[in-house]
């Protein structure tokens, strides 16, 4: 019994051995793609795609290797090379085509490639897609894939008018964002960072526009680079546009320090009571301004222009009940009447009264001398 057993062991071991041994004789590989043109692709433009399959061993007689394409027009020319010799094989239409194993199963010694020809042309679409230009996969006895040998080549294939649509759609992008810059440099916002990025999205659109129908994925590219450029430069007009608000903002905030520094450099408008009111203000704009500030840091610039634009506002109420009462009390009619006594007001009496005779006596000494005159 323990000798069957061993015995079954080896046997099995050596299965094993010739499953591995059989999977590895039937290995293909696929070397040596050219497509032309390589890139992507338009409708009706001619490909030419050649290549050459290898195996690694003798090729099972019931196995099969099958080529695949989405090309219309399809034209297959393949060669079976043994051992240097060639042996050319009738050209072939369809999608698909079919080398039996009976075709490659030579002995194990010897060489044994496929050099391979496709000719066809790109086929028509109503959306850019990735059509299958090759795939070659090998097939055991039961019909099953090979997929860990399989070889697949894409490309895109495009649609013009699509392409055609999309650079458009981009050139409205562009003509929008370039009123956008006008508008804010009538403002008196700087325009210089937003110019730079118009520049850079026209270079890349006007880049798209120039490429070749084969180049779509490097004009794709540069369609997506024209869309960022735009992306930043509005944000960087919007940084500008909160910038010139803050700037703005600060005017008042100026113009109120000044009038704070006379009513405090003043002795007799040092202590006036509504500076305090002037000051509360004036301080209540300031942290908005430092709020707009810190908005543009963190790049929240719609929020900035905001607190901008409640700076200003505050300040420039601060900086208007400032000047007003600065006006007041540089007139004269508020300044304040000194508290002299109730015997004051007697002897200011007497003298508006001598004053008032002074005045008749010198009136009537000059009518005297008129008469005598």
């Amino acid at each position: 019994m323990r000798f069957t057993m061993k015995g079954l062991m080896k046997w099995t071991v050596l299965i094993l051995f010739l499953i591995v041994c059989i999977q590895t004789v039937a290995a293909i590989s696929v070397s040596s793609i050219t497509i032309d043109p390589s890139g992507s692709l338009t409708p009706s433009t001619p490909v030419t795609v050649s290549f050459k399959i290898e195996n690694s061993g003798v090729f099972p007689s019931d196995g099969e290797i099958q080529m695949f394409t989405e090309l219309d027009k399809p034209k297959w020319t393949y060669t079976i090379i043994v051992n240097g010799i060639e042996n050319l094989r009738p050209v072939m239409g369809g999608r698909t085509l079919a080398i039996s194993g009976f075709e490659l199963n030579y002995k194990t010694s010897d060489e044994v490639s496929v050099r391979v020809t496709l000719e066809g042309v790109a086929p028509a679409t109503t959306e850019t897609t990735n059509k299958t230009i090759v795939r070659v996969t090998e097939y055991d006895s039961n019909g099953k894939a090979l997929t860990s040998t399989q070889v697949e080549k894409t490309a895109l294939v495009i649609n013009t008018q699509k392409v055609a649509e999309v650079i458009a759609s981009r050139d409205a992008d562009l003509q929008v964002y370039r009123e956008h810059i006008d508008e804010k440099a009538a403002l008196g916002i700087d325009t210089s960072a937003a110019e730079v990025k118009y520049n850079e999205a026209k270079q890349k659109l006007d880049s798209a526009r120039s490429r070749p129908s084969n180049g779509y994925a490097a004009a794709l590219q540069d369609l997506n680079d024209s869309t960022a450029a735009i992306a930043d430069g509005e944000k960087a007009l919007d940084k500008a546009w909160a910038e010139n608000e803050v700037s703005a903002a600060q005017v008042p905030i100026n113009n109120v320090d000044s009038i704070i520094g006379w009513f405090k450099g003043n002795s007799s408008t040092a202590n006036d009571n509504q500076l305090p009111a002037i000051v509360t203000k004036r301080e209540v704009a300031v942290s908005y301004l430092s709020n707009a500030n810190d908005d543009i840091a963190s790049g929240n610039y719609a929020q900035a222009r905001v607190k901008a634009q409640d700076a200003y506002s505050k300040g420039n109420e601060s900086y208007t009940e400032a000047l007003a009462r600065q006006k007041q009390l540089s007139s004269g009619f508020t300044l304040p009447i000194p508290n002299i006594g109730g015997s004051a007001f007697i002897i200011l009496g007497i003298i508006a009264v001598v004053l008032i005779v002074v005045g008749v006596i010198i009136y009537r000494k000059r009518s005297q001398w008129d008469e005598l005159g």
